[in-house]
């Protein structure tokens, strides 16, 4: 349905209607996701939001650049507040014309002259505008309008001049006879004497719109009661974020930190559902020919954790957070970040706390009694070309995986040469054909084995977990698979038996790095890893 047609229902509904204000897309964004049907891009706010005052300071051009925006990031109708229509009856058409092209629902008009000036600022001695000129803008509205559903809405505003109730009824039925789709009855008294007493003059003959901003006492009920078709909070939005960012700004400035706000605002995460950046991952996905596009990544996140106390008695080790953020988050993050957007993860424990989007999820039901491999074979037939493969419970610099996307070998595998060897515990100790040198520039090494078992005098680094395989390397890795199977059961293979299976009869290219990363096994572990 067209937003101009769900404004026009609204007017005409039986049921009591309500438009929100908003001021900018963020704001207007927000209306829509609260369930608000309607908003109304108030004067005040788009002007105080500039800045600027509410006397036509800010040019109708620029109000158009903000509802803009509004318009493009909500899907409910917008009725504007536009003023005296910024001029005579020419730039009223000309309005018009242009809030059509930007979907903006309708325009609300008032009786008053231009430049204007806020109503709740002396309004008792702000001229009224005409009737046969305001009439003539009325028409000239409807008739530049191309969409016969697009409303124009007239805003009287006899009582807040002091004309009174008669003057008031009387050019509302002019405006009406003029072509208004909606009276706009404002009055700045404490109390709904004014309202109540023309709506039961104006014996609903038409629809009425009220801003109660300072009758804001009044049961709701009785606007409805009295015949009312719509409600407008005005500037409640704008009023809010003012008086929260005086109080956190001046909480930053008190106390030269963010340790007493943090946790009072917005997260950043927040900011990112509102604008939509999920949408975008999706369209970048399809459109965008992004370095890592056709690479898919899989996570095996299905193990739960042993030494962690009771951190992982119902949540994996994947999960657990560090900085704020869970491990299985900040490693999907840094895939996103380097353009790597088709993520599969193999889940097992816990599988019912994973709730990410835009991931592909595999389940292990055998966690317990299998290791990283059958994970990674669960996982195979929904990679596209080629991979990277990486443990669930590794943190890495961002320049780690770029090493692996920069490799043109068929399978290459991240290794730290600084390794820490220990007996107790199991670490994917490496032999290489070359030990790590930093004075060569981009070494060529290869792996010869990989085992918990390799003396300390003769291992080469340790394998991190991270490793890639491309479309060739793929078809090496789902053979070795195929062939190790045949002698043990798959359940009970390490990835480190097929990557030396593998060695054997292909290369396996060798990435040295030193630290930069971290394998959070256990609770201390856990609190080094937000050095990573």
């Amino acid at each position: 349905m067209k937003k101009t047609t769900k404004l026009k229902q609204m007017l005409h509904s039986n049921e009591l209607g309500f438009l929100m204000e908003a001021h900018n897309g963020l704001s207007a964004k927000i209306v829509e996701n609260t369930g608000f049907k309607g908003i109304w891009a108030s004067g005040l706010s788009i002007s105080a939001a500039l800045g600027v005052r509410d006397n036509n300071e800010a040019s109708w051009t620029q109000v158009l650049e903000v509802i803009e925006f509004m318009s493009d990031a909500t899907n409910i109708p917008i009725l504007l507040d536009g003023d005296t229509g910024y001029g005579n009856f020419n730039n009223m058409r000309r309005l018009v014309r242009k809030l059509e092209q930007r979907g903006i629902a309708g325009v609300c008009i008032e009786d008053k002259l231009f430049p204007k000036t806020n109503s709740f600022i002396n309004g008792e001695a702000q001229p009224l505008a005409d009737i046969d000129e305001f009439c003539g803008k009325i028409k000239a509205a409807k008739d530049a309008a191309t969409d016969p559903d697009f409303i124009v809405v007239a805003r009287v505003e006899a009582f807040i001049a002091g004309w009174g109730l008669e003057e008031a009824v009387k050019r509302a039925e002019a405006y009406r006879q003029a072509g208004a789709d909606a009276i706009l009855m404002h009055s700045k008294r404490a109390d709904a004497t004014e309202i109540k007493a023309f709506m039961e003059v104006w014996d609903n003959r038409h629809p009425v719109i009220i801003v109660p901003t300072k009758y804001y006492s009044t049961p709701t009920e009785q606007f409805s009661e009295w015949g009312v078709s719509t409600v407008i909070w005005a500037n409640h939005n704008v009023r809010a974020a003012i008086k929260a960012m005086e109080q956190v700004t001046q909480k930053i400035f008190t106390d030269q930190s963010l340790i007493n706000v943090e946790g009072n605002i917005a997260s950043v995460s927040h900011i990112f559902e509102l604008q939509g950046a999920e949408e975008l991952k999706e369209a970048e996905k399809k459109y965008l020919p992004a370095y890592g596009q056709q690479i898919s990544a899989v996570i095996l996140a299905a193990s739960q954790g042993e030494d962690f106390d009771t951190l992982t008695t119902q949540l994996p080790k994947t999960l657990l957070s560090v900085n704020n953020k869970s491990i299985f988050d900040s490693q999907v993050e840094l895939f996103n970040e380097a353009g790597v957007k088709d993520i599969i993860a193999v889940r097992g424990f816990g599988k019912e706390h994973f709730k990410q989007s835009n991931i592909t999820f595999i389940d292990n039901d055998c966690f317990n009694e299998s290791k990283e491999l059958y994970s990674l074979n669960l996982a195979l037939n929904n990679v596209k070309d080629s991979m990277i493969v990486s443990y669930g419970d590794i943190l890495f610099k961002p320049f780690i995986l770029n090493e692996l996307l920069t490799s043109e070998s068929a399978i290459t595998i991240i290794v730290d040469s600084d390794v820490d060897y220990t007996k107790t515990g199991y670490k994917d100790y490496i032999l290489a054909t070359e030990k790590y040198d930093r004075r060569k520039f981009n070494q060529k090494a290869f792996l010869k084995n990989m085992s918990n078992g390799i003396n300390s005098e003769n291992v080469d680094g340790e394998f991190i977990g991270l490793c890639k395989f491309t479309a060739t390397g793929l078809t090496y890795l789902k053979n070795a698979i195929r062939i190790l199977s045949e002698i043990k059961p798959l359940e009970e293979i390490r990835f480190s038996e097929v990557l030396t299976y593998l060695a054997k009869e292909h290369a396996v290219s060798i990435k040295y790095i030193r630290g930069s990363w971290i394998d959070v096994d256990n609770v201390i572990e856990l609190q080094k890893a937000g050095e990573i």
